[in-house]
């Protein structure tokens, strides 16, 4: 019995050490689709941790691509405001200028108006003066013959009485000389 004990504990023997051989291997077995279930997960993990980062990567890249685009839009803006203004002013620049030289202008017409009439004005007192003068200068001339006309008359009345008084005078001298003999 012995040797069939010994077949059979033979047997029983490597029955146990195939159920544990087997158990060793489901342990190995379970803990080898445990660890490829972690490195499932791990990786899941991780991939699904670098799937949000890269969304957060692409959600600020969007972010900082919106900002640059909302900065160069605000900077175009600005630089289109800033042009305006400044063709505004040089618009209100060319304005005033255009109406300073067309004050300048119309004070000046006015100017040569003024000395236009002031020029004519003169002219005019001058040719009054030249009228008035020349009429003085007339009269002058006529109250100077006038006179000249009267001293002469006054010189012949005078030189007619002289020459009466000297012809009165030669008479009776000649009358004096002849006059013992009658």
């Amino acid at each position: 019995m012995i040797e069939q004990q010994d077949p059979l504990f033979a047997a029983q023997s490597e029955l146990r050490y195939m159920k544990q051989s087997v158990a060793a291997l489901r342990d190995e077995l379970e803990h080898a689709h445990q660890q490829a279930e972690q490195a499932v997960q791990h990786a899941v993990s991780s991939a699904s941790s670098e799937t949000v980062q890269l969304k957060m990567t692409i959600t600020a890249l969007r972010d900082e691509l919106e900002e640059s685009r909302a900065a160069r839009e605000k900077a175009v803006q600005h630089a289109h405001a800033a042009s305006e203004d400044e063709l505004r002013q040089l618009k209100a620049t060319v304005a005033t200028l255009r109406d300073q030289l067309e004050a300048a202008r119309l004070e000046k017409d006015h100017a040569i108006s003024q000395a236009l009439a002031a020029a004519q004005n003169e002219i005019t007192q001058l040719h009054g003066a030249i009228a008035s003068l020349r009429e003085s200068l007339e009269r002058a001339t006529i109250q100077k013959e006038d006179a000249i006309s009267a001293i002469g008359v006054r010189h012949q009345a005078e030189i007619g009485q002289l020459q009466a008084t000297v012809h009165a005078l030669r008479e009776r001298i000649e009358a004096f000389r002849a006059g013992p003999a009658t």
